[in-house]
């Protein structure tokens, strides 16, 4: 359902000419042709919102992976400046000023914050890199 509230706010204009073709075909076409379009159109439509929350989706996982390869990159840059803090409750944190490192030691998957936004991504080799960066720097 919010794919299609999504769809109607942001295809407005384009659900507004199909209705004006509507109305037009059914004033002025007088036959069986006339139901023919009037379904097309329809279906058309339909379709296209249908398939609109695979649209919304693809950008999604674009965007994210757009955004944890420039995280990884600021990683890299300023693992010179990462200090680290070994929290009382067993995970750690290696920070920067642009990002933010969170986990637990032995696990899979991190916490990381850049850009105001947090996202959980698996600890690759650069994470890693960055976190042994933040315990050398913090004499650990």
């Amino acid at each position: 359902m919010d794919a299609w509230i999504a769809f109607f706010q942001e295809r407005w204009l384009l659900i507004l000419v199909a209705v004006i073709v509507l109305l037009v075909v059914v004033s002025l076409v007088k036959t069986v042709v006339k139901w023919l379009l009037v379904i097309a159109i329809v279906g058309a439509l339909v379709v296209y919102g249908a398939n609109y929350k695979e649209t919304l989706q693809s950008i999604g996982n674009a965007a994210l992976t757009e955004l944890s390869s420039q995280a990884v990159k600021a990683v890299q840059n300023e693992a010179k400046d990462a200090t680290y803090t070994a929290n009382p409750d067993g995970t750690y944190t290696a920070a920067t000023k642009n990002v933010k490192i969170e986990g637990t030691p032995g696990s899979s998957e991190v916490s990381v914050t850049f850009m105001n936004q947090t996202f959980k991504v698996k600890a690759e080799e650069a994470v890693r890199a960055f976190v042994e960066q933040a315990k050398k720097n913090a004499g650990q």
